[in-house]
């Protein structure tokens, strides 16, 4: 029977698929890898145990667990938060008056989803609602992509949506906090956000409604879009608008094609281009680059570059190529977005992807046309738009192939640019916020990791168990006997979880099966606890001869004669 949600939940859901909607897995024997999502890393040190549903980072940040922590983690969540999303995939009913479950934040995310629910009303059945309806049908999205991107439209009155989530429960307070309201300076009275525009919902990669981007039908207002402001459910610079349904597409095509604004993915998307996201209004940044690489290495942009300013386009992706992401340019026409192309000619679309052009030839070619190649400032210029690039250009051999294309361009030994490029600073502070989940590993003590091996050795060959001998425990950690005394009656926890899975994974320990390994690890720990005890026992016996205490040294030499004849024999 079982006994808890929580142990309903595990037995419905499978690990493996889980972590699989958020990171790139690659079978592994009986286990799963991946590139660790949760510190920056080359080398794939992430593995997931089907058989025994956890997770484990054997890299630099050590974290795992099972499914609920790594749903807490990947998603920046609390336990009752992860808990109610995962009953949501399992199907499985939570009682309300759990305290756990009923957050602030689970109240914003019903009261934003109620939200949605509302606008889309308002876009189906109010006559204002069909104005914009037509506007979104002329634009080319067709009620199919209405109602599976839920698109809706605010009436433009004061308090439409703020009277129906108080008629449902919720306060002022509250919908101010899910950003959909705002207080008036003068009156102290709560007004609603979004009026009088089409609506489209901010999905998590969970597929819950976290915020909103309004879009204006009047011509005479001043910002086409508005958006919720930053929340504890939103956060602009950490969410890609349309990634909740690209991911599969993505990891599909091994590429995400960036964009600008929610037309262009919706109207993409339509179009059978399912691995397709947008910025929606910010500029591209480390977290969102961080979440991409999760499903992929290959990054196609499709939106306008000013190569040589410092536009915040540019800087976008100049982090993705310091990130070493592969980067192609989608070249979009003059005055177009994709939304457009795709309406006009998608065979045009097809072909504007089919031939993005790398970034070094983006950078070569549109940079060339704009300067004089052949003038001495015309190549001033050319290695100031340039050089940059070029240092942030990860990968040594590439960067070799940049500085010959430089010096061939402009006509000079690559010597010569070899010694400008080291002139140019190394990083930006854009790149460094890159590098702020970097972890560095965590250095154990030679005793530590020879105990660890020891506890490996025994998780993985139990039948060797009965080699440790009762005098022989006082040779180990309190942590190594609660191993052996789990091994001795036969019970897991989550230390011979994680030591069951590194047995599995880790190279060296792959073939190992015979006692003579674990004999050979144990002689080594005792020599290396009975030295380290003689060597406190003479800075003692120093100590006491210097306080002129011959008794004390004189006990003293006693257990350093011991401790040397149980070395002599170890």
């Amino acid at each position: 029977m079982i006994s808890s949600p929580i142990e309903e939940i595990k037995n419905r859901l499978d690990i493996v698929e889980i972590i699989r909607g958020y990171i790139k897995l690659q079978k592994a024997g009986a286990n799963y890898r991946a590139v660790c999502p949760f510190h920056n890393e080359k080398k794939p040190s992430f593995f997931v145990s089907p058989a025994r549903q956890i997770w484990h980072c054997f890299g630099a940040c050590s974290e795992g667990g099972d499914i609920f922590k790594f749903v807490m983690k990947i998603e920046g969540v609390e336990f009752g938060d992860a808990l109610r999303l995962l009953a949501q995939k399992a199907g499985v009913e939570l009682k309300r008056q759990d305290p756990r479950i009923k957050t602030e934040r689970q109240r914003l995310y019903e009261i934003s989803n109620l939200a949605s629910q509302f606008f889309e009303k308002q876009l189906e059945a109010g006559s204002a609602g069909q104005e914009a309806r037509k506007y979104l049908l002329a634009r080319g999205i067709k009620d199919e992509s209405i109602k599976k991107w839920r698109i809706g439209y605010a009436p433009d009155i004061w308090q439409g949506l703020s009277d129906f989530l108080i008629s449902r429960g919720y306060n002022n307070q509250e919908i101010e906090k899910a950003g959909l309201s705002l207080r008036s300076t003068k009156t102290g009275k709560h007004y609603d956000r979004f009026r009088g525009r089409i609506i489209f919902p901010i999905f998590d990669l969970s597929s819950q409604v976290v915020g909103f981007g309004a879009r204006t039908l009047k011509k005479e207002e001043t910002a086409k879009y508005i958006n919720t402001p930053a929340t504890s459910l939103y956060d602009k610079s950490r969410i890609l608008y349309g990634l909740n349904k690209a991911g599969i597409g993505i990891r599909k095509k091994d590429a995400c094609i960036l964009v600008e604004g929610y037309l262009d993915v919706i109207m993409a998307n339509q179009a059978g281009f399912e691995n397709i996201v947008a910025t929606s209004g910010t500029a591209l940044t480390p977290y969102q680059l961080n979440i991409v690489k999760r499903y992929s290495d290959n990054l196609l942009t499709a939106f306008d570059m000013d190569i040589a300013g410092n536009s915040a386009t540019k800087r976008g992706i100049d982090l993705a190529q310091s990130q070493g992401f592969n980067i192609k340019i989608v070249t979009m026409p003059e005055n177009k977005d994709p939304a457009d192309i795709v309406l006009e000619d998608l065979n045009k679309w097809q072909e504007l992807v089919n031939q993005a052009k790398s970034i070094h030839d983006f950078y070569f070619e549109n940079t060339l046309l704009k300067y004089d190649k052949n003038t001495l400032e015309g190549k001033k210029e050319i290695s100031k738009v340039l050089l940059p690039i070029i240092k942030r250009v990860p990968d040594k051999i590439e960067q070799t192939v940049w500085i010959r294309s430089l010096a061939t361009a402009l006509e000079v030994k690559e010597e010569d640019v070899l010694e400008e490029l080291n002139k140019v600073k190394n990083e930006n502070s854009e790149t460094r916020q890159v590098t702020e989940n970097k972890k560095e590993p965590i250095l154990k003590t030679r005793k530590e990791l020879l105990e660890e091996r020891l506890a490996l050795l025994l998780v993985k060959c139990p039948e060797n168990i009965n080699l440790i001998k009762e005098e022989t425990l006082n040779f180990l950690s309190d942590q190594t006997k609660e191993i052996i005394n789990y091994l001795k009656e036969n019970k897991k926890n989550d230390k011979i979880n994680y030591l069951a899975l590194k047995a599995e994974v880790e190279p060296a320990l792959v073939e190992v099966s015979s006692s003579q390994e674990l004999m050979d690890c144990f002689k080594q720990l005792k020599t290396l606890v009975l030295k380290n005890r003689l060597d406190n026992i003479s800075k003692e016996i120093k100590k006491a001869e210097q306080e002129k205490d011959p008794k004390k040294v004189h006990d003293l030499m006693q257990q350093f004669n011991q401790g040397a004849k149980l070395l002599e024999t170890s």
